[in-house]
């Protein structure tokens, strides 16, 4: 199942569009807190999608019946470009427990291709669980894919959410091929194109850069 959360009118697209303009990306402490934002959104929609039980909770006047959540689940990012979009879906689920995966491009000076290479993993047990795996950007969606199989190495989840802004029909088709059935794509935006180099177009840019500064 995939989800395109910006075709709705909220003010998640706001805070997409900001990101996406060149001039405002120039403040980067705001970059990263729309980055965080759009996370906290995003996280509020998957909630709805996870497993829940009812609590009795004791009020100073009484006692309440209240729906919660039946576990929490975790949350995995890719350093570095993920990290403020993380700590968005970690503001709402502040319980969860976390995963950091170091995943980067080897470019082939030959051939103008790449392969992914996946150096660090920090990660708990996963199974029976549900895992969110968060970047801001799904391309190709070569990287999401190496990084969930060495994810799983970890265990395998009851269900997995992965979380992009923006992402191409390219990127989400090359995940629901290689990752199982119970997979649900959560995206902000749908765009049209990859240059030569694998950036979205029109996108928003590198995402880790205008967070932390150039590599």
């Amino acid at each position: 199942m995939v989800n395109e959360i910006g075709l709705a009118n909220s003010i998640f697209n706001q805070f997409l569009r900001e990101m996406r303009d060149e001039k405002i990306q120039t403040d980067r402490m705001r970059f990263r807190r729309n980055m965080e934002r759009t996370g906290e959104l995003m996280a509020y929609e998957i909630s709805k999608a996870l497993d829940y039980k009812t609590e009795e909770v004791i009020t100073p006047l009484g006692t309440a019946h209240m729906r919660v959540l039946e576990q929490q689940p975790i949350l995995a990012t890719i350093l570095r470009a993920g990290l403020p979009f993380h700590q968005g879906f970690l503001n709402y689920f502040d319980e969860a427990d976390s995963a950091f995966v170091s995943a980067f491009r080897m470019h082939e000076k030959d051939h103008g291709g790449f392969k992914v290479e996946v150096e660090y993993l920090s990660c708990p047990n996963l199974e029976g669980k549900q895992l969110i795996l968060v970047d801001p950007m799904l391309a190709t969606g070569t990287s999401m894919v190496h990084v969930y199989k060495a994810l799983v190495a970890k265990g395998a989840p009851l269900h997995t959410h992965i979380a992009c802004l923006v992402a191409t029909q390219d990127g989400i088709d090359h995940v629901r091929m290689n990752l199982p059935k119970n997979t649900t794509i959560w995206i902000g935006a749908i765009d049209d194109a990859l240059t030569a180099q694998a950036y979205i177009v029109p996108g928003l840019g590198d995402s880790g850069d205008l967070s932390y500064g150039r590599k």
